[in-house]
This record gives structure tokens, C-alpha cells and sequence, in this order.
């Protein structure tokens, strides 16, 4: 049986396994980055699947070399956001010149994402397609038998591979978490009235839904909802009429919009983030609510980390899958994981909350934070990324 042996292998090539694969690639780690699926390059239209990206996470990708080409791909920057449940007039307001930031995050497709980190990808460290039949943690080694019979030995291996995680499975890590009452629905929109730089987010009785702001001036919908089914069902004339009315006509009457997908909602986090020999990282870590549209910060946060951690290890020539050299990282990111968890999902309960008097107090809420500007400050450093001193 073939063998071939490297010190970090990657499982999943998917933005967050990318960034880790590049990173370390760069600071001269031997590196092996695998994925089941073989990339071919892909000129359609716009990607309805979009990622608010931060300015922390813009700045990982600008160290990685890859930020410029997504920017000349095409990424729309956004820098006012507002939110409201019932009355636009008394919408909580965030502002990117509260941190003295030029943009509060971009609004980037998956696919222009994928394709920009894949490009940085050396050929020599992508092996696809290459699924991963099993995987043994010896004492100084992660073995990995690959589905064509050759196997791969690592000082650490990562899955990155996504929610399902078929290595996190062969690794033994068990999840928590459960279903949501609801189904994000997305699409693009094109509307009335420009969207001036600014994401929309309304929270309904059945569920908050968002309005993205697009390069080309549309808006990139995210509604999440326990109505999916019967706005599913409508043609795009009463599902734009629909879209309008439960936006309170935000950005005028909705024109057009393309084929609506459903997407099921969950959270889920994971009972270890490293162990001996291995790591875990993006969705294979942790899934969250999108209503904070914090999930893949989250997951480039563990990329930076993980390139920070292991970067360390190599140039004091430590073993990167030792216990000693993954506590860190692995204290960090579930504690990261941990509070965001608690963000979104008690967000997403306060909404579904409608006992009297609940409604009045969330509006009294967003209406306290728009008044305490250091809340809403901080409020904002935190989507950012950012720390008090970065502001």
C-alpha cells in the first residue's frame, strides 16, 4: 500500500480549509490540503450563497494574498446596517464611522470566495478528488487511507469538511445542538430604490429576514422562516409582492427575483475542538443561526488561529499535534464558538418569544442601545471583529 506523509494534513478545501492551507503553506509548514470533490472553474451568474465578510476576516484574506482578487472579482461593501421588528422608524442604526471604519463588512458570493483562495492553492499541496475511507490516531502519527487504497500520515490532521463531517465522525467527536424551527430561504432580489451601502434586517413573529447589499445594486435575500413552504409555492410575482410587504417596502416594491433555495437551520457545536493529533475547524466546529450572519468569521477565526498556532509550532520546531501545542487553540475557539452560540440562539429565542409585553421590551432594547452610543460601539466592534483598541 502507497504512502505518503506530510506534517499538517487538511480535510475539506472549502474557504476555511483553503485559508489554513495557504497560511501554512506560507510560513513553510509541509502541508496536504483533500477534498472529495474535483473543482472545475464556474462563470455563472451571481452565487445565492453570500458571506457578510468582517474586517478582521478581510484582513486574514489580504495577509493570505487573496483579498485584492476579491475585490476585482466582485464583493460589495456595506457601511450602515439597520434593524427593526416592527416600526423602520425606530430601527437600531449601525454605522461604520462609530468605529472609524471606512466599511462595516463586504458582502462576498461563495463561489467568488472558493475560486480566489483555490487560486492561491500551490497544485502540489491539492489532492482531488480524494475522499478519506478511515483515519487511525497512532502515538506519533494521524494515518489516513484514502478511498483508491494509498495512505497519508500527518503529524495533525484538521477536518474542515463541513456541518456533516465524516472525519469528526471517524475521529470520535461527538456534537450537541438541534434542529431550528425555520428554513432560510435566499435569493437575489432587484429592487425599487438603491440599497445605499446598507444591510436591511427585520425581525417577523415567523422569523427574521435580510436584505444584502449586491455589486451589481441588487440585494441578496436571506429569510428565515417557519413559512417556507408557502412562500415556496408562490410564483416570483406574489412572492416579490409578499417580500415588499414584510420588508415595509424598505427598498420600495421588489422587481424581480431569482430561484429561491431553501436551506434547513441548525445549530450545532462540538464536544472537542483538537485532541491528540487532531483539530477541528469552520463548520465541522460549530454551525450557528445566520441572523448574525457570523458563521463563516467564526470559521476564519479558527483559520487564523490555527495558522497562528501551528506557525509557532513549526518555526520552535514542536510537534503541532501535541496536546501542549493545540490547548491553546483549542480553548480559544470553543470559548469564540461558545459565545457566539449564545448570541444567535438567544437572539433567535427572544424573537420566537411572544409572551405580552415581550414585544415592548425588545422594542425598549434596540432602542436603549441606539441611545448608549459606547453599547453600540462595542456592539459593532464585535460584528467587526475587532477589539476596543482596533477602533
Amino acid at each position: 500500500m502507497r504512502a505518503s506523509y506530510c506534517e499538517v494534513a487538511i480535510v475539506g478545501a472549502g474557504p476555511v480549509g483553503c485559508a489554513i492551507a495557504v497560511g501554512l503553506h506560507r510560513a513553510g509548514v509541509q502541508v496536504q490540503l483533500l477534498d472529495r470533490r474535483r473543482f472545475t472553474p464556474d462563470d455563472a451568474d451571481y452565487d445565492t450563497r453570500v458571506y457578510a465578510v468582517s474586517p478582521a476576516s478581510a484582513r486574514l484574506l489580504d495577509a493570505l494574498g487573496v483579498w485584492p482578487s476579491i475585490v476585482a472579482a466582485r464583493a460589495s461593501p456595506y457601511t450602515h446596517m439597520q434593524v427593526w421588528e416592527h416600526d423602520p422608524t425606530q430601527a437600531l442604526h449601525f454605522d461604520a464611522a462609530d468605529v472609524r471604519l471606512p466599511v462595516l463588512g463586504h458582502i462576498v458570493e461563495h463561489r467568488v470566495l472558493q475560486q480566489a483562495l483555490l487560486a492561491r492553492v500551490p497544485a502540489e499541496v491539492l489532492r482531488v478528488p480524494a475522499a478519506i475511507r478511515a483515519c487511525r490516531i497512532d502515538e506519533d502519527a494521524a494515518v489516513l487511507t484514502l478511498d483508491d487504497g494509498s495512505r497519508l500520515q500527518a503529524r495533525l490532521v484538521v477536518a474542515a469538511d463541513g456541518p456533516q463531517s465524516p472525519l469528526r465522525a471517524m475521529l470520535g467527536v461527538d456534537v450537541v445542538g438541534a434542529d431550528y424551527a425555520q428554513t432560510a430561504l435566499v435569493c437575489h432580489v432587484r429592487t425599487q430604490q438603491p440599497h445605499r451601502e446598507t444591510a436591511y434586517q427585520r425581525f417577523l413573529d415567523t422569523g427574521p429576514l435580510a436584505l444584502l447589499p449586491l455589486a451589481d445594486g441588487g440585494s441578496s435575500l436571506v429569510w428565515s422562516t417557519t413559512e417556507a413552504d408557502a412562500l415556496l409555492a408562490m410564483d416570483d410575482r406574489a412572492f416579490c409582492q409578499q417580500l415588499a410587504v414584510a420588508t415595509q417596502h424598505a427598498l420600495g416594491e421588489v422587481l424581480e427575483c431569482t430561484p429561491r433555495r431553501p436551506f434547513a437551520l441548525r445549530f450545532q457545536h462540538a464536544e472537542r475542538y483538537a485532541g491528540p493529533r487532531f483539530a477541528l475547524a469552520g463548520d465541522a466546529a460549530h454551525v450557528v443561526h445566520p441572523l448574525a450572519g457570523q458563521g463563516l468569521n467564526l470559521g476564519f477565526g479558527d483559520a487564523a488561529s490555527l495558522i497562528e498556532t501551528l506557525s509557532r509550532a513549526h518555526r520552535a520546531r514542536r510537534d503541532p499535534g501535541s496536546p501542549r501545542v493545540l490547548g491553546p487553540y483549542r480553548r480559544a475557539r470553543a470559548a469564540a464558538a461558545r459565545e457566539m452560540l449564545l448570541v444567535t440562539d438567544g437572539l433567535y429565542r427572544a424573537y420566537r418569544f411572544q409572551r405580552p409585553g415581550w414585544r415592548w421590551l425588545r422594542q425598549r432594547g434596540l432602542t436603549l442601545v441606539n441611545e448608549l452610543t459606547p453599547l453600540r460601539r462595542a456592539l459593532v466592534q464585535r460584528a467587526c471583529g475587532l477589539s476596543s483598541s482596533d477602533a
